[in-house]
C-alpha cells in the first residue's frame, strides 16, 4: 500500500528546500521565512496534540489574514483533525450553530475576531469548545495564547502527519437562507490532489496577494503557492487601492479575485498609473462575470485573466485562459471553459437525460474531487451525488467543441409570467449599457406572491441612471418577460462575507420599503 502524502505534508516539504525564503509577509510587511512557517506547525501541532486534537475532532477558526491562522490549519490538519472555517460577517447566531452542528472540540481565535467569538458562545445552547487565542491582544474572550504556547516547546520536534487519504480536512458550511447551511465534507486526498494541478502563468515561483479571506478561495490559492515553492503577501481585506499599490511594491505574479472586485480595480482612478508588470494571472470566478466588464479587464490589463468555475461539492471543474475569452456563445456570452483532467460534465434535463451540445439544461460533474457527502445528512447528499455524479444546480450548455456555458443558479430563477428570467443572463446585458458600472439583479414577490424583477445599478462615473431608459433597453435586447419591475440606483452593490454580490441584502431592503 503507498503511503500517502497530504496537502500539509507537501507544503512542509517544500518549505525544507530553502529554509531562509520569505514565504509570507504580513499586512504589516513582515516577513516569516519557510524556516519560521515550517517550525510553527510543527510546534503548534505538538501543542494541539497534547490537548487531545487529533483524527475525529474538529477545530473551527475564526480569524482574519494573519499567518498564525495559516499556520494553526496545517497543525490541525497535520494531526488528522478536521477543519471548520468561520467566515468573518457571518452572524454569530449563524456561527454558533455551525460550531454546534461540526461538534466542535476547540475554537482557535485571531486577536482581532475576539469580540465576535465572545459573541458566538454566547449563542450556544450546549456545551462550549475549548478556546485558544492565535496570537496576543483582543478584547472580550479569555483565553490562552497558543502561539505564546507553541513558542515555548522545544525547537526542532516534527509531528508526524496522522492524516488519511479518505478521512475530511475540512467541513466547509454554504451560505443558508434557512436553517443550518450545509456542511460540506471534503477529504484530504481529493485536496491534495488540487494542490498538484498547474497553474499557468501564476509565476516562476508564484508570488500571491492574498487580499481576500484565507477561510475561502484565497486560502486554496495560498495552499497551491506555497506548495509550488512560491511566497504570499497578506492584507486584511480588499481595498481597491491599498491592492493596486501591492502589487507594484510587492512585484506581485498572482492573485485571486470575484468579479465584483475585479470591476472595483478597472474602476479605481490608480489604475492607469500603477505598474502592475509583475502581474502575470489574475484568477478570477466564485460567481457569474459580465462579459463586457472582462472584456475590458483584457483590454487594459493584458492576456492575464484565467476563469475557474469550481463548487465546494466538487472543487474545480472547468478553467478559461485569456485566449478562450474570444470563443463565445449565445448573445456574446464568454465560456468558463472546458473540464479539467479528471472531469466529466454532462448537460441533463429534469428527467436526468443527458443533453445534446447547445441544450440547456442542469449541469452534472463527476470526478475525484466530488465531497465526501454533506455534514450528517446522509438524505441531502442522496439528492445531489447520483451514481458517482453530482447536481451542481447550475444551468448552461456545452458547445459541440465542449466548451461550457453557465446561465445561472436552478434556485435563482425569477418565475415571471411568461416563463423563466436567469438574473445572470440580464446582469451580462446590463453591463454592456453605458451608464452601467455594476448591477445585480434578484427576484422579489410582489402581488398575489408573484415574482417580478428587480434591479440594482451603480451609475458609471460622470453618468447617471434613468430608469425608463434602462427598462427599454432591456425590453429592446430581451424582451417583456424581462423587463424589470423596478430599477435601484446604489451607491455599491453589496457584497456577502465571502465577497459575493448580496442579493438576499438587496431583496430584504426592497421588501422593507414596500
Amino acid at each position: 500500500m503507498t503511503a500517502f502524502t497530504s496537502y500539509v505534508e507537501i507544503i512542509l516539504q517544500k518549505l525544507t528546500g530553502s529554509p531562509e525564503r520569505p514565504v509570507l509577509t504580513t499586512a504589516e510587511g513582515r516577513d516569516i521565512t519557510a524556516a519560521e512557517l515550517h517550525d510553527s506547525v510543527h510546534r503548534m501541532a505538538a501543542e494541539l496534540a497534547d490537548r487531545g486534537i487529533g483524527r475525529g475532532r474538529t477545530v473551527a477558526i475564526l480569524a482574519g489574514n494573519r499567518p498564525e491562522a495559516l499556520s494553526a490549519r496545517y497543525a490541525v490538519n497535520l494531526l488528522g483533525a478536521r477543519i471548520v472555517l468561520l467566515y468573518e460577517g457571518q452572524a454569530p447566531e449563524t456561527q454558533a450553530r455551525l460550531v454546534e452542528s461540526a461538534e466542535t472540540a476547540l475554537l482557535l481565535v485571531g486577536p482581532e475576531s475576539a469580540k465576535a467569538a465572545a459573541e458566538l458562545l454566547s449563542h450556544l445552547e450546549g456545551p462550549a469548545p475549548d478556546v485558544l487565542m492565535l496570537g496576543p491582544g483582543g478584547t472580550g474572550l479569555e483565553a490562552e495564547d497558543l502561539t505564546a504556547l507553541a513558542a515555548a516547546r522545544p525547537s526542532g520536534r516534527t509531528v508526524e502527519s496522522a492524516a488519511r487519504a479518505d478521512e475530511d480536512w475540512c467541513i466547509r458550511y454554504t451560505g443558508g437562507t434557512t436553517g443550518v447551511p450545509k456542511g460540506i465534507r471534503t477529504a484530504h486526498g481529493p485536496y491534495a490532489t488540487l494542490l498538484s494541478y498547474p497553474v499557468e502563468a501564476a509565476g516562476d515561483p508564484p508570488r500571491q496577494l492574498a487580499c481576500t479571506s484565507l477561510t475561502h478561495l484565497a486560502g486554496h490559492v495560498a495552499d497551491m503557492t506555497l506548495a509550488a515553492g512560491g511566497s504570499v503577501v497578506l492584507q486584511e481585506r480588499f481595498e481597491p487601492g491599498a491592492v493596486l499599490a501591492a502589487i507594484a511594491r510587492e512585484r506581485i505574479t498572482h492573485i485571486w479575485l470575484l468579479p465584483p472586485l475585479l470591476y472595483a480595480l478597472l474602476d479605481h482612478p490608480d489604475l492607469a498609473t500603477t505598474d502592475l508588470s509583475s502581474l502575470t494571472r489574475i484568477s478570477y470566478g466564485g460567481c457569474p462575470a459580465s462579459p463586457s466588464r472582462l472584456r475590458q479587464a483584457l483590454d487594459v490589463l493584458g492576456p492575464v485573466l484565467y476563469g475557474w468555475y469550481g463548487q465546494s461539492e466538487a472543487l474545480l471543474l472547468t478553467e478559461v485562459s485569456p485566449a478562450e475569452h474570444a470563443i463565445t456563445g449565445r448573445g456574446g456570452q464568454i465560456t468558463v471553459g472546458r473540464p479539467v483532467p479528471g472531469v466529466d460534465i454532462e448537460i441533463r434535463d429534469e428527467h436526468d437525460r443527458p443533453l445534446p451540445p447547445d441544450a440547456s439544461g442542469e449541469v452534472y460533474v463527476r470526478s475525484g474531487g466530488l465531497m465526501t457527502g454533506y455534514w450528517k445528512q446522509p438524505e441531502l447528499t442522496a439528492q445531489v451525488i447520483r451514481d458517482g455524479w453530482l447536481r451542481t444546480g447550475d444551468v448552461g450548455y456545452r458547445d459541440e467543441d465542449g466548451y461550457l456555458y453557465l446561465m445561472d443558479r436552478v434556485k435563482e430563477m425569477i418565475i415571471v409570467v411568461g416563463g423563466h428570467v436567469y438574473p445572470a443572463e440580464l446582469e451580462d446585458l446590463l453591463h454592456t449599457h453605458p451608464d452601467i458600472a455594476q448591477c445585480a439583479v434578484f427576484g422579489v414577490r410582489g402581488a398575489d406572491e408573484v415574482e417580478e424583477v428587480h434591479c440594482a445599478v451603480v451609475p458609471a462615473p460622470g453618468r447617471t441612471v434613468d430608469p425608463a431608459r434602462i427598462t427599454d433597453f432591456v425590453v429592446a435586447h430581451r424582451g417583456a418577460m424581462y423587463t424589470p419591475r423596478a430599477v435601484h440606483q446604489v451607491d455599491s452593490i453589496p457584497l456577502t462575507s465571502v465577497g459575493k454580490p448580496d442579493k438576499k441584502r438587496l431583496k430584504e431592503e426592497v421588501e422593507g420599503r414596500g
